[in-house]
């Protein structure tokens, strides 16, 4: 018998073409030996170039899915990613408030990487007045922090500025990601009520990058679900996505996807 290690929900949208979204965090768990489980809340007609539509499930059907899991399967972790319309926030921040104590990786996804925009302005105003004080650790990039701070992040130096303006949102956890910045390293930064640590890599010359951010934050969710570290389960998980991408499979015209069984 094989023992699975730690249980993880995931909670976001499909990705028809496998490569982001609940397919991408299912993957990412089931490659670090945890079981995932998952609540859709949009379908998407979507591949490597481009979203073409999204059709939102409704809010009410997003919380049964819940509390479905957390009702029978239960939850070491919880991950969400694409959320869409406000009253899917709602439901969601009703759902995981039964289960306090289990921490929650919040990958706010505000954009497809063509540029389509995933969550609506007023999602937003809930994500950050219910969501953002139910997360433990929030994984935005450059363009999404940007928006959750209202601030621009021209360099490194901006980072920190935005990572402590994302702390005060009440996260006790920021991880943001540096890769929209130019340059041959990438730079995150990992910041805490105790303090900001970088972690620097060289950049990776590839276009297979759909579902980078989907697959980091489940893998740090898996971690946190196995009992891991904050730091160790983003250092581990960072490993595993650089991996990924250098593996890529080489699918699809635009934005491949990752080898998530690297």
């Amino acid at each position: 018998m094989i023992t699975l290690r730690g249980r993880v929900l995931a909670i976001g949208g499909s990705d028809p073409s496998g490569g982001a979204g609940i397919q991408a965090d299912l993957k990412a768990i089931a490659a670090f030996g945890a079981y995932g489980a998952a609540a859709i809340t949009a379908l998407t007609v979507q591949d490597t170039r481009s979203v073409h539509d999204v059709m939102v499930v409704p809010a009410g059907f997003v919380r049964a899915q819940i509390e479905a899991v957390l009702g029978d399967i239960g939850a070491d972790a919880l991950k969400t990613g694409m959320l869409g319309e406000p009253p899917v926030v709602e439901a969601v921040c009703d759902a995981i408030a039964t289960c306090p104590g289990v921490p929650l990786v919040v990958d706010p996804v505000l954009r497809a990487t063509t540029g389509r925009m995933l969550l609506t302005d007023p999602a937003l105003t809930v994500l950050k007045r219910r969501l953002l004080p139910l997360t433990a650790v929030l994984t935005p990039n450059l363009p999404e922090a940007e928006i959750l701070a209202g601030m621009t992040i021209p360099d490194r130096a901006a980072m920190h500025h935005a990572a402590a303006a994302l702390l005060t949102l009440g996260v006790p956890a920021v991880l943001l990601k540096g890769g929209h910045l130019p340059g041959d390293t990438v730079v995150d930064l990992l910041a805490t009520e105790d303090g900001v640590e970088e972690f620097a890599a060289p950049r990776l010359a590839s276009r297979h990058t759909h579902g980078t951010g989907c697959t980091l934050a489940s893998a740090i969710a898996s971690g946190l679900a196995q009992g891991m570290r904050l730091r160790d389960a983003v250092l581990r998980a960072r490993s595993f996505v650089r991996a990924a991408i250098l593996a890529a499979p080489g699918l699809g015209a635009g934005h491949g996807p990752l080898n998530h069984g690297v």
